[in-house]
């Protein structure tokens, strides 16, 4: 299954705005390639496997062109080597490998040694990078708007977890499920970076994909975690359109059901939970994620209340009927309107997103990155 961090709908705002006719192409070439992968099947190229409680990584280089994996460049235990991007490839996929064997003690992303496999230099100025069942791959952005999609630790972390979920919850990909399958990655991809930087809850920025974008864009980021529709508000990108509770939730076909659009509630559900936590993100709230993700529990269809529901089981299961982190859980998602008495928000579709047009914000957001 493709999975790409930068959103259909972000891709087709630039394609139109972009005032420079050769950035207009580059993205239109991404969008096009993007749609031709959306309808290919789940990547079958023979899944390598580690030995077992080993960490392995593979970078190759497709040198601008579109045959995977392409050319091994670096595995693991070599030295660095002269290409910048093949280097952050490698360390990104092992931030995210250390990340899961660490503090949930998973053996990589199927739980069983899969050979952590990563290509860069996909395709010329692709902006975007994406998961396609079988392994990561990166392109180099297109220059003007986006730069090398390697140079972020959580956007590797954010595409490799979309490999867990397939390999655990196998959450459907469309609608509030596929929300959820991208909050899962957004959840611990930003973990992977605050685990790789030492970051407190406290001290982490919240932010997906911070550094991709290039000098002279009015954004911080793809996505914010702690404030949902303020990462960007640029001319060019448009305004973040993400809701941060469900009295903004969007009901669209585009964007399989707006999948990236309404990740934002379940973000801010999260990161309401760690704040409120205090420490370390990837501790107390990162388990009952990871537990509620591999608990076996989750139907494939998952809705917000159904997943709501389940991290209340895991947190109760691990932490006891009274503790704060039950209650913490509870509180979140009583929040942002998936709980509680603002359930009846749960159908309250305030937006209507017309095809390939990127929705407003809620009003009661900031009009610009905190």
């Amino acid at each position: 299954m493709f999975h790409a961090i930068v959103p259909p709908y972000l891709l087709e705002q630039l394609e139109r705005s972009a005032g420079d006719p050769g950035v207009r192409a580059r993205i239109r070439q991404s969008l096009q390639h993007d749609a031709v992968l959306r309808t290919r099947p789940a990547a079958g190229r023979e899944r390598a496997t580690a030995a077992e409680g080993g960490r392995q990584r593979q970078v190759y280089d497709a040198e601008n062109g579109t045959d995977l994996p392409g050319t091994l460049v670096r595995s693991e235990g070599d030295d660095p080597v002269k290409d910048q991007a093949a280097n952050q490839a490698y360390d990104g996929t092992g931030a995210t490998w250390t990340l899961y064997q660490e503090c949930f003690g998973r053996d990589s992303i199927d739980g069983a040694g899969l050979v952590l496999t990563s290509t860069v230099h996909y395709d010329r100025g692709y902006a975007n990078a994406f998961w396609d069942g079988a392994q990561m791959v990166f392109g180099d952005g297109d220059g003007e708007i986006f730069g090398n999609f390697t140079s972020a630790i959580d956007v590797t972390g954010h595409e490799l977890t979309h490999g867990v979920t397939q390999y655990t919850a196998n959450l459907t990909y469309e609608g509030q499920s596929g929300a959820l399958n991208e909050s899962m990655s957004d959840v611990f991809g930003s973990l992977a970076k605050q685990y790789a930087l030492g970051q407190s809850a406290a001290d982490a920025d919240w932010l997906i994909g911070a550094g991709l974008f290039r000098p002279g864009v009015q954004g911080v980021a793809l996505r914010s975690m702690k404030a949902p529709g303020t990462a960007y508000d640029d001319p060019r990108l448009g305004k973040d359109p993400q809701p941060a509770d469900m009295s903004g939730y969007v009901d669209t076909q585009d964007d399989n059901g707006g999948v990236h659009i309404n990740s934002g509630i379940p973000n801010r559900a999260f990161y309401l939970v760690a704040a409120e936590l205090g420490g370390n993100a990837y501790d107390d709230a990162g388990k009952i994620w990871y537990g509620t993700l591999t608990s076996g529990s989750l139907s494939s269809a998952a809705g917000f209340k159904e997943f709501a529901g389940a991290t209340q089981a895991v947190a109760r299961e691990l932490y006891g009927g009274e503790s704060p982190q039950l209650a913490a859980v509870t509180k979140a998602w009583q929040t942002v309107g998936v709980l509680g008495d603002s359930t009846s928000l749960m159908n309250a579709a305030q937006t209507n997103l017309e095809t390939s047009t990127p929705p407003a914000a809620p009003p009661d957001q900031p009009s610009s990155a905190e």
